[in-house]
């Protein structure tokens, strides 16, 4: 019996070392553990609750916070022409986003597709509320959380000093209001190899009424990089944001029946239907088509030839405009 139990044991010291260097009489198993891919961005990383949050983009909102751990961020027209993020996040939470703004009548249908969604913003127009608490959104507005939560940044002035701080609120939502906080289970994107068709560009300018933005391609980052009306997108250390994939989706912008408080009508993106679309990466873009005749659907993303469109693993910013972006090769 000794004799067998020393045949054991040296058994498993052989296997412990052939795993130490990566022999090949380690079983495939052992060797190939598969590694979790985080459904927006096609990244390594984990699945968490999925949080939308609206931030400002205004030249006084600027450097934004916690901006480049959204995994993909819809950048949509609002009054007067300016614009505003949505930005999701599920894979990395910063300890502080923001500063963060109002809920629109665009966000609904936007974020319809990816279901019960946990939604952050700061308020917004009082008849908008009962539209927002019947829509299919678990309402995480700082009109319902402590300012330990939404604090202020007393380095900045209103309205755009309000930072959210999501792990708390995240705590909050599931043990202190018991909700169940919806999880990915499928990815809206099709990752791969860019299509051979693609032209290569190094600068493309969208534009919206009020607001003009700038991506440059990032020869050394492999990425672009954001301008808004001159001003760099960067984060709160000075570091450019930066974009794996650029979508400049055209959509149809037509006026809503609400307004802000000084008289300016809200625009509503019409985010379901179809269109034309623009996909940068890689140095390189391509012009796609997108349908969604499905509010509760993903939007499809196609080429001309009617096959389906694959994007850079990474993070993914969409812009919802009504005009087509110049292109610079």
């Amino acid at each position: 019996m000794r004799k067998y139990k020393r045949i054991a044991v040296l058994i498993a010291l052989l296997l412990i070392i052939n795993f130490t260097n990566k022999s090949k009489f380690v079983p495939e198993i052992l060797k190939f553990q598969k590694t979790s891919t985080n459904y927006l961005t096609g990244l390594p990383g984990s699945n968490g609750p999925l949080l939308a949050v609206k931030i400002d983009d205004t030249k006084e909102a600027l450097p934004q916070i916690g901006i480049s751990e959204a995994d993909n961020v819809y950048v949509e027209q609002v009054e007067s022409g300016l614009t505003r993020l949505l930005a999701l996040y599920s894979s990395d939470y910063p300890d502080e986003i923001g500063p963060v703004r109002s809920a629109r009548i665009s966000d609904i249908d936007l974020l319809a597709q990816y279901g019960r969604v946990a939604f952050a913003y700061s308020g917004s127009q009082e008849k908008m509320r009962p539209v927002l608490a019947s829509a299919n959104l678990n309402i995480l507005s700082a009109e319902r959380n402590p300012p330990t939560i939404f604090s202020r940044d007393e380095a900045r002035v209103a309205p755009v000093n309000l930072i959210l701080h999501p792990n708390l609120l995240i705590e909050r939502a599931t043990k202190k209001f018991n909700l169940s906080l919806i999880k990915l289970n499928s990815s809206p994107w099709n990752f791969g190899n860019l299509s051979k068709s693609a032209t290569s560009i190094r600068i493309a300018k969208i534009k919206f009424p009020n607001s003009r933005y700038e991506a440059t391609w990032d020869s050394t980052n492999h990425c672009w990089n954001l301008a808004q009306n001159g001003n760099a997108e960067v984060t709160t250390i000075g570091k450019n944001v930066c974009i794996d994939n650029l979508i400049i989706q055209n959509v149809v912008i037509e006026p809503s029946i609400y307004g802000d408080k000084f008289g300016a009508n809200t625009p509503f993106s019409k985010s379901v239907g179809n269109g034309s679309a623009f996909l940068l990466r890689d140095g390189k873009y391509l012009e796609i088509n997108w349908s969604r005749s499905d509010p509760l659907q993903f939007t499809k993303w196609f080429q001309k030839d009617g096959s389906e469109v694959k994007i850079k693993a990474g993070h993914t910013w969409i812009f919802l405009t009504d005009t087509a972006p110049a292109l610079t090769q």
